[in-house]
């Protein structure tokens, strides 16, 4: 077809999280982030990590931070001792670094997988059965096996999301 363009839709942004930033890291995929957590090792193997995946550092090690970028990588150093106040520093320090965020669908908090609806009947045992009852929506991860559902948890997750805004 002559003339005619594809439209790709940008790459999600990919991040790496430092072992001091777990939490943040669950809430970024749960916020459709790619999101790796990096919880053992030095300094050199997140940088290593950052590399060949092209990720974003995230840490709020001062150190980490400047080792990164003198490897000619980008690393966010987050301020904050909660997460509110973490993802208001990402915000703040992308925009600064002119760094796009961009999200995709939701991911598995625990492992970053993608997440698949299933029914009700299909997971009835894996759960209490009043929350059986009480939900009609559930997601699966496909990699982990993890079940979600909108409970508790899921309306301060969404909460904390619209700290994102339109900044994102």
């Amino acid at each position: 077809m002559k003339g005619s363009t594809v439209s790709v839709p940008p790459q999600r942004t990919k991040f790496v999280a430092d072992a001091m930033l777990g939490s943040l890291a669950r809430k970024l995929r749960a916020f459709g982030f790619d999101t790796s957590y990096y919880r053992k090792g030095g300094d050199e193997g997140i940088i290593s990590l950052a590399k060949v995946e092209g990720r974003v550092i995230l840490t709020s090690d001062r150190a980490l931070q400047k080792r990164a970028i003198s490897s000619s990588l980008v690393a966010l150093l987050l301020i904050g001792g909660t997460d509110g106040k973490r993802i208001s520093s990402l915000l703040d320090c992308a925009q600064a670094a002119q760094i796009p965020l961009v999200r995709g669908e939701p991911l598995c908090s625990l492992c970053g997988g993608e997440l698949a609806t299933v029914s009700r009947g299909d997971i009835a045992s894996r759960v209490p059965a009043q929350v059986a009852r009480r939900h009609r929506l559930f997601l699966c991860c496909t990699r982990c096996r993890k079940l979600y559902w909108r409970g508790g948890h899921w309306k301060k997750l969404r909460r904390l999301e619209r700290a994102f805004g339109s900044r994102t």
